[in-house]
């Protein structure tokens, strides 16, 4: 299982997508209140352009975009 990790210090939170499972259904984007995610130019097994985070540190580990994600590709994480 291929995943994309993203931590960073700065932000509230952080997510993990697996990229095998995502199908680009692009739903996590338009819930994604930061405006942080979009598809990856790369193309993932299925052949589809999986979502990805665009800045580390604007994700507020809000969960909206796991919450949205039909194939529960993304877990979210909130920093203490």
């Amino acid at each position: 299982m291929a995943t994309a990790q993203t931590p960073k210090s700065a932000g509230k939170g952080h997510i993990i997508i697996d990229v095998e499972k995502c199908k680009a259904c692009e739903l996590c984007i338009h819930f994604c209140p930061q405006e942080n995610l979009a598809l990856s130019e790369s193309i993932n097994a299925r052949g589809f352009h999986p979502v990805r985070m665009l800045d580390e540190e604007k994700c507020n580990g809000c969960g909206n975009c796991a919450l949205m994600c039909p194939d529960v590709c993304i877990r979210v994480f909130r920093k203490r």
